[in-house]
């Protein structure tokens, strides 16, 4: 099985890697040991060997004071490289802020930093870097603001468009209506969740700093006598190059050399991190696996100890495990927030950044899902989710997204395609197919767009089906259809559906396994038709009693589960559902259970029910 770490590690090993990291170690030991072992030897003044040429006492020649320009050189990598680290990071904070402004921003006020990174971003950057400097004066400083403005447009618009598409999601929501300040939103909920990019960035930038450095001081506008860095030395040997090309080409040479270092090494990590970001395995287990860990050859998905983390310690599902027959619909239930649909998201690849997987198996169809290519995968797993209008483009048309599917997973042509798309909808009984066909999403009703979406599942050869929460809104007559066809689906192609609700009864009703999940944990795993009078854990007993009926005392309250579910983050050692639990003991608030085995296909984690 291929690991996230054997996909780093290549990574690492390639050519690239390895040259751009050997560069930028030598780079930073020579700006450590360059002033203390040749510092003397590169202020050494000698009058007799003035302007000399390549001798084996100075193999890249003299200048005009006699001065060993080879020391010279390799003391200046010290001064080179901590003028590039401090105009990257001027740049970098002045882009960052200017980025991120516009999301916390009022709409005018947002509107004008906008426009200003979009003018600054079109600007040349020399030139800007010139009329900075200029403006602040010749010198190293100048040239260090100068390059530092110059890199600041390229940070604002990477950090507009990360902090633009976090600053959508609901829980940046949430806290602007809580009246949380803008600057904690940005602090808090924005920067941290974009600051891997932002990295990375600023290793790539530091070889494009340096370069723009040393063309400063090329050009005069930067380092001035008696100080000196590469760009100097090259100018003050650029006039000798007909006679004696050797002093300017050391300089260039150590200015390339580094900026291609810098440059392999940070798009060496922008890969690393891609790698990491497409999925984790957890491999490290332990011990040798026990015997209940050899993959099921009967299931055609198999999912062993996932775990979906995201930074600041929140952990929305922990390791669960699940497995699939061929024909199976597979329920999983549980309050909001319990980790359901982002079991789904994990399964099928689709988890947020910045969240990070993590399995010790996880298999479709007999195959590993890292083994798999987005051809395959894109086959294999249909995913039919709770907002249909969300899972389509409204600006095509529903045929054409649909034929989309054949053409790229599977090398139809267009024609086959259109055909295939057309035969599917009226499949999933769409009434009228090939004039829906050419209907654009918000000419649909909500039951027709879901079923064009389960519809477009099937253009493939899905074997398992992830539907979460594909009815919650659709009315009642609607939402019986949607089941009605789903168990349509899979009694027709054999494949199994994982069917994923908070409707409990809606669970019962469709699905031949029941899998209920509480606070990122799965609690009780049971076969359908025991739900009703089978269910040991208190929590599904629980949810089963809120459920009213034709029988219910409507002079009473609705019965409920007193309490409220603990957040991702705020789950503690023992048994989440203990301080809403009425059986609950000293054990149940301290230790965790296990699932184990309560009775025919039947596992219970419950510390109070007995086998």
């Amino acid at each position: 099985m291929r690991t996230d770490s054997d996909a780093r590690d290549s990574v690492w090993r390639s050519p690239s890697a390895i040259i751009g990291g050997v560069i930028v170690a030598l780079m930073a030991v020579l700006a450590v040991v360059g002033p203390l072992i040749w510092g003397a030897t590169a202020e050494r003044v000698d009058a007799a060997a003035i302007l000399q040429g390549s001798s084996a006492a100075h193999p890249l020649g003299t200048d005009n004071l006699g001065r060993d320009l080879l020391a010279r050189v390799l003391v200046a990598g010290r001064y080179s490289l901590s003028l590039a680290l401090v105009a990257t990071l001027i740049g970098a904070a002045l882009g960052i802020l200017l980025g991120a402004l516009p999301s916390v921003l009022p709409r005018r006020a947002a509107r004008f930093v906008t426009g200003a990174v979009h003018a600054l971003v079109a600007f040349p950057g020399l030139l800007l870097a010139m009329f900075t400097a200029v403006v602040a004066g010749l010198g190293a400083r100048g040239a260090v603001l100068g390059i530092g403005v110059a890199i600041a447009p390229g940070f604002a618009r990477l950090t507009q468009t990360l902090a633009a598409s976090v600053a959508g999601s609901d829980y940046v929501a949430a806290a602007r209506m809580l009246g949380v300040p803008r600057r904690r939103v940005l602090t808090r909920h924005i920067l941290p969740n974009i600051a891997e990019p932002l990295i990375l960035n600023l290793a790539q930038s530091l070889g494009g700093a340096l370069l723009g450095l040393a063309g400063m001081s090329f050009l005069g506008l930067g380092v001035q006598p008696p100080d000196f860095d590469w760009g100097r030395l090259l100018f003050d040997g650029f006039a000798r190059i007909y006679v004696d090309p050797e002093v300017a080409l050391g300089p260039a040479a150590a200015v390339a050399l580094a900026g291609i270092g810098f440059n392999l090494l940070g798009d060496t990590l922008a890969r690393a991190a891609a790698r990491s970001s497409a999925g984790r395995h957890q491999t490290d287990r332990p011990g040798p696996p026990p015997a209940e860990d050899e993959p099921d050859q009967d299931a055609v998905l198999e999912v062993r100890d996932l775990t979906v983390s995201f930074p600041g310690g929140s952990t929305p599902v922990r390791g669960l495990s699940l497995t699939l027959a061929p024909g199976e619909i597979v329920g999983l239930v549980g309050e909001s927030g319990s980790g359901k649909s982002l079991t789904a998201a994990a399964i099928g690849g689709l988890v947020p950044y910045p969240g990070a997987v993590t399995y010790a198996r996880l298999r479709l169809a007999g195959a590993d899902v890292a083994d798999l290519t987005d051809k395959e995968l894109g086959t294999a797993l249909a995913m039919v989710f709770q907002d249909p209008m969300a899972s389509v483009n409204p600006a095509l048309r529903v045929g054409g997204q649909l034929a989309e599917v054949a053409v790229v997973h599977q090398g139809a042509s267009r024609a086959d395609a259109r055909r295939r798309a057309v035969d599917r909808l009226g499949h999933v009984r769409l009434p009228d197919p090939e004039r829906h066909a050419g209907q654009h999403p918000h000419e649909l009703s909500g039951g027709m767009r879901q079923r064009a979406v389960i519809a477009m599942g099937l253009m493939g050869t899905p074997r398992v089906v992830i539907a979460d929460e594909p009815t919650t809104a659709l009315d009642v007559t609607v939402q019986r259809q949607i089941l009605r066809l789903l168990r349509e689906v899979v009694t027709e192609t054999g494949a199994a559906l994982l069917f994923i609700s908070h409707d409990i009864a809606v669970v019962g009703e469709l699905c031949d396994r029941v899998v209920v999940m509480y606070a990122s944990r799965v609690v009780e795993e049971l076969p359908a038709d025991r739900l009703a009078a089978g269910a040991a854990h208190p929590y599904t007993r629980a949810l089963i009693a809120s459920l009213p009926d034709l029988d219910t005392d409507r002079s009473r309250p609705l019965a409920g589960i007193p309490g409220t579910q603990p957040a991702p983050a705020r789950v503690g050692p023992g048994c989440a559902f203990a301080p809403r639990c009425v059986l609950a003991t000293a054990r149940c608030h301290g230790e965790r259970p296990e699932l184990v085995v309560h009775g025919p296909r039947q596992r219970v984690a419950c510390w109070e029910v007995t086998p």
